[in-house]
């Protein structure tokens, strides 16, 4: 079976700034940390983007579960993508604004989105935010300043780029991330964001999780380029390709990226390099297309493992505070679903509400002709 040149694990690289093809790396996989690299985060945050991840990671765990068992319909799994998703958010201020792809749903509850309601809209009752419209893992928090997706791929990063540019013309100084996947490096929509940010100096980081396969198609498959950040050079564009795996390499990138982008001096590509552990999603069987030893690999360099032998190696991590905290974080994942599980289908009205500021006559008449021949 024919594999992704990309998909067997990548040597460490030297400690400072990653040359051509190298990556950025901060945390080794045995958590010592390259000092040069290191950005000297408090310990508190450290462990706040430790718990961060273990509750996404059974989050995950928890909602392919419910899947499997008919209480949702689709999932889209993180597992071995938290530290690219977790580290990258974390960088940015609240104020920045995420456009998602399919995995970053955790930015959301980052922000505050509440776990019943992600749960909610999984389900799509009437707790859903989106009333029941939008596909599972889709979805919004505008108070969290994070973007509703679109399941069309690539899409998120011109209506990243926009916003950006309309931030810029308002001198707000947010900046936007928008996230995409390895295989939207193939779509339209990739070359027209790229390009009008890069000549427009748009305020954004353009941030790809390159996790080895678009759905079935390995990354030899998807482009000849030596890496993706090589890609930016194109464009006139500042990349860098990061160890995705390594939470404080994100977390490095992300922050440069953004203050550069704060600065007024434009756009930046990340290149994050990850793995996909799972499907592409709950409806995918990754087993009829690639091989499990590259999976087995990849496992080797868990990204929640990483953080925790570091944080092992200070003293501030053993056995009893992670089973504390698995016990904590299944408690509020239990408690979330029996809420969401509550809910109720959404009323009929919603059926025309949120398109109109003043919804027409004839909807309500439509309305409530269906609802008298039901």
């Amino acid at each position: 079976m024919t594999a992704s040149r990309e998909a067997q694990p990548q040597p460490q690289p030297a400690a400072g700034q990653p040359g051509r093809g190298q990556m950025l790396s901060v945390l080794r996989e045995d958590g010592s940390i390259v000092a040069s690299r290191d950005p000297k985060l408090p310990l508190e945050k450290l462990l706040e983007l430790y718990e961060t991840m273990v509750l996404v990671r059974e989050f995950d765990r928890r909602m392919l579960v419910l899947q499997r068992q008919g209480r949702i319909g689709f999932y889209g799994p993180i597992l071995g993508q938290e530290a690219a998703t977790v580290g990258s958010v974390a960088a940015l201020e609240a104020r920045d604004w995420i456009f998602p792809a399919l995995r970053e749903g955790a930015a959301a509850m980052m922000r505050g989105l509440p776990l019943h309601v992600a749960i909610a809209q999984l389900i799509g009752n009437d707790l859903d935010r989106c009333k029941g419209r939008q596909m599972p893992c889709h979805y919004t928090y505008r108070e969290g300043h994070y973007y509703g997706m679109s399941s069309v791929i690539g899409t998120q990063i011109s209506h990243a780029v926009g916003a950006a540019m309309a931030a810029k013309l308002r001198r707000d100084d947010v900046v936007v991330a928008g996230y995409l996947g390895d295989g939207a490096t193939s779509a339209s929509d990739f070359h027209a964001g790229m390009n009008f940010a890069a000549v427009f100096k748009a305020p954004c980081v353009l941030i790809c999780q390159n996790n080895q396969w678009a759905i079935s198609v390995p990354l030899s498959m998807q482009s000849a380029s030596e890496t993706l950040a090589a890609k930016a050079d194109a464009y006139g564009m500042p990349s860098l390709r990061v160890d995705g795996n390594d939470i404080l390499a994100v977390y490095v990138a992300t922050r440069e990226a953004a203050d550069r982008a704060r600065r007024g001096e434009g756009p930046t590509f990340l290149e994050l390099v990850t793995y996909r552990r799972l499907g592409h999603s709950s409806s995918d069987d990754p087993s009829r297309y690639r091989d499990e030893s590259e999976v087995a690999a990849w496992e080797q360099r868990d990204p929640v493992e990483r953080l925790r032998r570091h944080l092992e190696s200070r003293g501030a991590w053993d056995g009893d505070r992670e089973q504390e905290l698995q016990d904590r974080i299944a408690l509020a994942v239990n408690d979330a679903i029996r809420t969401a599980e509550a809910g109720s289908p959404p009323a009929p009205e919603t059926l025309i509400s949120d398109v109109f500021a003043e919804t027409p006559r004839q909807l309500h008449e439509q309305l409530r002709d269906a609802l008298d021949d039901r």
